[in-house]
């Protein structure tokens, strides 16, 4: 796909550009100190160029096509020059590519390099999404005094071990990526990637899991091997976690993330952090997914980081800018979680219902999870088309599925912050999972979305209460809608089936059908905790 600025430009409404007449200073040499060079594009306007802000971008993605033309010319064409940088290994930079190991080392020598430039000036200001954003955050605690202010877009500082949780292992997301950026620099890379998609999908259902890179690539992935052995909390991952570094940041971070995020929980983690310390902070957070298409960070560049490299104030708002969905409007708030919300918790009930009253009388709801047949994800939080918001009819109609339901709303019902949930849940196997999801069913009986989770337990075949932690959310149930949650077994491929066994996940073979059951009632209370707008 090759989309012009100026399409760009229509389709997002970016304030007017302040010329069009760039230059573009190709393959700089940036040296590190190792002895290997990155490779780097400076653009810049034509004439008047040299004390302009700089806008720095490091990227693992190539440095022209879609991200010059969406990001990199819209900034330099209104009042930034804009120097983007090709991570260690990728597109001409020297080295080898090991995704976010060296991003700290080579982020401070860049930003060394880049301040003794003539042309710099003296204020930089850091804007990227995803790894774009990450390697903001791996430099975020010794940033010289040139650098003004951060824009990190749809990231966190721990980036990849979200993933990799032991109780959730994400699956689609870690492999799909690892598999892309194995392949970007292959000819035509860009228009094979739907092709490109399908097979990483179907790589997925390969037994072992260990040989999965090999039906999608054709040869092994050290970063897939990686997320397939080692989890979140193991030694291989020493250094890619810069959580430690957020409150330790001095400049102004204007963080803008999505609903339907991947790194959502993470990036509202690092906000809090930085609020907590009594830092200058933004937190945006859009109806979009992890690749949406929006104006915002261009925008937040523009009125935000430009206004903090000139040593002026940006225009005013509340720290807290949310998309609430349901009512498809944005809303303020000085704080998050916001104040004013109350955690009510929404019990199940006999015969599917749902309600804010405890259940009189125990019951119990059963279904039959099978591994070969895995309960399927559908919209939600993904990197791949067809995420966010959909319709969940043929998800609720399968077998291995339970739905609870209120009735119809006679007010509207508010949400606003963290979301969980309690079940009692005993499996006949001690290896199983508990996804949650919460929907919004309209008068119609379409069942949308709103947010969901998993949790993976060991010892599931004795009773016990299994906590699911849903990604946060913004929404509004009106009046005349009704509430549901599902409750199922997995979401495949967007998290990793359990198998059953308690195998390792790259060499698990064996798939084992498992009897759930959900237990409500006085004694096991099983409820989703919704935070509610109080009356």
């Amino acid at each position: 796909m090759n989309l012009s600025s100026h399409l760009i430009q229509r389709a997002v409404k970016l304030p007017p550009p302040l010329t069009r007449n760039l230059v573009v200073e190709r393959d700089i040499r940036v040296p590190m100190p190792d002895g290997v060079d990155l490779l780097a594009d400076r653009w810049a306007p034509r004439t008047g160029a040299e004390g302009l802000p700089t806008a720095l971008i490091r990227c693992p993605y190539g440095r022209r096509g879609l991200l010059a033309a969406g990001t990199v010319r819209p900034l330099a064409e209104r009042g930034y020059q804009v120097l983007i940088q090709s991570a260690r290994g990728c597109f001409g930079s020297g080295g080898t590519f090991d995704p976010f190991v060296r991003e700290r080392e080579d982020g401070l020598a860049t930003l060394d390099w880049l301040v003794e430039q003539p042309w710099c000036g003296d204020a930089i200001v850091l804007v990227g999404s995803s790894y774009m954003g990450y390697v903001q955050w791996a430099v975020a605690d010794r940033l010289p005094p040139q650098v003004k202010a951060m824009i990190p877009h749809v990231t966190e500082s721990a980036l990849t071990l979200e993933f990799l949780r032991g109780d959730a292992m994400s699956l689609q997301t870690p492999f799909g990526w690892g598999a892309m950026v194995a392949k970007q620099e292959r000819p035509f890379a860009m228009l094979r990637h739907t092709f490109d998609l399908k097979r990483v999908r179907r790589a997925l259902d390969t037994l072992p899991l260990a040989d999965a890179d090999l039906a999608a690539l054709g040869h092994r992935s050290d970063y897939i091997q990686a997320i397939l052995a080692h989890d979140a909390d193991d030694p291989h991952w020493t250094g890619l976690d810069h959580r430690d570094r957020v409150a330790d940041v001095t400049v102004s971070v204007s963080s803008i993330g999505g609903w339907y995020d991947i790194f959502l929980p993470g990036q509202i983690r690092d906000f809090t952090i930085l609020q907590a310390a009594g830092r200058e902070a933004r937190l945006t957070i859009g109806p979009w997914t992890h690749t949406s298409v929006d104006n915002t960070v261009i925008r937040e560049a523009v009125e935000f980081g430009l206004a903090h490299a000139r040593g002026e104030q940006p225009p005013e708002r509340a720290p807290v800018r949310l998309y609430v969905t349901g009512e498809e409007a944005w809303r303020d708030f000085e704080s998050w979680p916001p104040k004013g919300y109350e955690e009510q918790r929404f019990h199940l009930h006999t015969g599917g219902a749902l309600a804010v009253d405890p259940a009189a009388a125990s019951d119990t709801d059963t279904y039959r999870y099978d591994p070969a047949d895995p309960t399927p994800s559908v919209g939600g939080v993904a990197m791949v088309p067809g995420a966010g918001r959909v319709d969940n009819t043929a998800l609720e109609a399968r077998t291995d599925v339970l739905t609870y339901t209120t009735p119809v709303l006679d007010e509207d019902v508010e949400v606003v912050g963290e979301v969980s949930a309690e079940i009692w849940f005993r499996s006949s196997l001690p290896y199983a999972d508990v996804f949650v999801r919460l929907c919004d069913v309209d008068a119609t009986g379409r069942s949308t979305n709103v947010c969901d989770g998993l949790t993976g337990l060991s010892g599931a075949d004795e009773l016990g209460r299994a906590t699911v932690r849903l990604w946060p959310t913004a929404h509004r149930f009106r009046r005349g809608q009704r509430i549901r949650v599902q409750i199922s077994s997995g979401a495949f491929p967007r998290y990793a089936r359990n198998t059953g066994t308690g195998e390792p996940l790259a060499t698990a073979t064996t798939l084992r059908m498992a009897d759930q059951s959900v237990h409500h009632g006085p004694e096991h209370p099983s409820a989703v905790i919704l935070p509610v707008r109080a009356a």
